[in-house]
């Protein structure tokens, strides 16, 4: 792995001109995670996703976005970009990449309302140069996902000391619900979390453990890392 905020310009260029390097970008969010995790949860946890897939696959590792879409969770908490701003800036940095000879990108989200936004950097590359693989964390683990909920929570326990266990409380569960319900509370809590959750938890913290968390990130990295192997140059 590579960092490249702590190299030097003749390294980069060595490193660029010796093999076919490919370049992780991580993306977070700045918004609530309930009362018991940090606004930065979803930074931090890709973050160290990132970090390790890219140690295990050797990526150039790109500093992390940290600003997200995330207007839905007003008014809890969220310092929010348009999805135009985050896909722009992205298109940007991916262009620049293009150009030092960087041609292989892997965007890692780590929230679920950067995804439209991410989704449309490819097509926006110079003369199509660039090939460009959005990769969201959460779809390489088999727990069931969530925000702020059993599994989120673990893997902040994995990652950080930030968590308040002390403070979590059980929040929207919806393991009784019909996959209609469930679709509907979602489409609800995709522009208004609070309507859906009222807590802003999205399931339930208070059986996370730093044991679970590891297992789910090991994981995630597993399976990331074999998807990373297989993307054509």
């Amino acid at each position: 792995m590579t960092g490249i905020q702590d190299n030097f310009d003749p390294d980069l260029r060595k490193i660029i001109r010796t093999k076919k390097q490919i370049a992780i970008i991580p993306v977070g969010s700045i918004e609530q995670h309930g009362p018991h995790l940090p606004v930065s949860t979803d930074s931090d946890i890709v973050t160290e996703v990132a970090k390790r897939v890219a140690k295990k696959c050797n990526l150039l590792l790109l500093p992390t976005i940290t600003y997200g879409v995330s207007f839905e969770h007003a008014p809890f908490f969220n310092l929010s970009v348009t999805r135009m701003t985050l896909q722009n800036q992205l298109v940007d940095i991916c262009n620049s990449l293009v150009e030092n000879k960087i041609r292989k990108i892997i965007i890692l989200n780590g929230h679920h309302g950067n995804q439209k936004a991410l989704s449309g950097v490819a097509g926006k590359i110079s003369r199509g140069k660039g090939k460009i693989s959005v990769i969201s964390y959460w779809h390489h683990m088999e727990t069931e996902f969530d925000h702020a909920g059993f599994a989120e929570t673990s893997l902040m326990l994995a990652v950080s000391n930030k968590a308040k266990m002390s403070r979590a409380k059980k929040g929207l569960v919806t393991d009784r619900m019909s996959a209609e319900q469930k679709s509907k509370v979602s489409k609800i809590a995709s522009t208004h979390f609070i309507k859906a959750t009222k807590t802003g938890v999205w399931g339930d913290p208070t059986k996370a453990t730093k044991k679970d968390g590891m297992r789910i990130l090991s994981e995630i990295v597993q399976n990331i890392a074999k998807k990373v192997s297989k993307l054509p140059y």
